[in-house]
């Protein structure tokens, strides 16, 4: 492993860090919104981190911008739908089901990327990612088990529908590991806000949201959706697709706290001793991680 190897998969956990941070305030902004519905909300963030991301790319490629989108290929394209079914179903699953449903089913993302990654990509997967992952879904189950509902037909559609979540997840862990640093897939995510914007608006309408509602869902698609996707593909390259499934969960221990900060909502002792269990699971990973890769530069 050369000299910069280490100092940019630092870099890239950095990133991996930022990321989940902004997407977990989505819960507590949303608290805030006055009138949009949820199908208005989903368009409105992902029309304004279409513009976002539109205006990055701008700035870092100018009047190539359409050729960078181009030279995505199959990659972007593959990658922009699973993007917008992110998008979408996570909405979707919660106007169906229950927000621990939901959250439970999600948290099966690392499981199915470390396994679609070992077919796909033919990556050993390390003993210790496994327990990581193991570590992480228990502690998943204990912060929402209590609110986990089933058999009812409701629950079982949204549940289906949350699926959707981790399956296009994982395929796009893999797509970016896929396509390596030879591809630029952040012209993907700008694709994937304009195809979710596109399916959402017909039951969007009629618009009912109001100027504070729209200026919330502005801050949502540019700084909770737009960056943090962004910064995702960057770190991509120097991170195993496991690894950026695990980081990814930081999302989900964060939202919790950020209502309790901005919105009153005080976490139950099982969701803080639930979240501990997966920041520990993060932790170990990353510190298992980084003492193999010590010892193989000292030898």
């Amino acid at each position: 492993m050369s000299a910069i190897e280490p100092r940019a998969h630092c870099r890239a956990i950095a990133l991996m860090i930022v990321a989940p941070v902004l997407w977990s305030t989505a819960g507590v902004v949303t608290r805030h919104i006055e009138s949009a519905g949820r199908w208005e909300v989903t368009f409105w963030r992902s029309l304004f981190a279409a513009m976002f991301l539109l205006a990055a790319l701008l700035f870092m490629r100018g009047a190539r911008t359409w050729e960078a989108v181009r030279a995505t290929g199959g990659y972007g394209v593959l990658s922009g739908a699973m993007w917008s079914i992110m998008f979408v179903a996570f909405m979707l699953a919660l106007m169906t089901t229950t927000t621990a449903n939901t959250l439970i089913v999600n948290s099966i993302s690392p499981l199915l990327t470390a396994l679609l990654a070992r077919a796909v990509l033919r990556d050993p997967i390390a003993p210790r990612t496994w327990a990581a992952i193991a570590l992480a879904i228990s502690g998943m189950l204990w912060m929402f088990g209590s609110g986990f509902a089933g058999g009812e037909a409701r629950h079982l559609a949204g549940m289906l529908i949350a699926l959707a979540v981790p399956v296009a997840a994982a395929v796009n862990f893999v797509t970016l590991k896929h396509a390596g640093r030879s591809v630029d897939l952040v012209p993907a995510v700008l694709l994937g806000a304009v195809f979710s914007a596109a399916v959402t608006l017909p039951f969007a309408l009629p618009f009912t949201a109001s100027v504070n509602d729209i200026l919330l869902l502005a801050l949502l698609g540019c700084l909770q959706l737009g960056l943090p996707c962004m910064l995702m593909v960057r770190a991509s390259p120097h991170l195993s697709a496991p690894e950026l499934s695990l980081l990814a969960m930081l999302e989900v221990v964060l939202g919790p706290l950020w209502a309790w900060l901005g919105a009153g909502e005080a976490p139950a002792l099982a969701t803080l001793a639930g979240g501990a269990l997966v920041l520990a699971a993060l932790l170990i990973n990353e510190l298992a991680a980084f003492g193999l890769r010590a010892h193989a530069r000292r030898n």
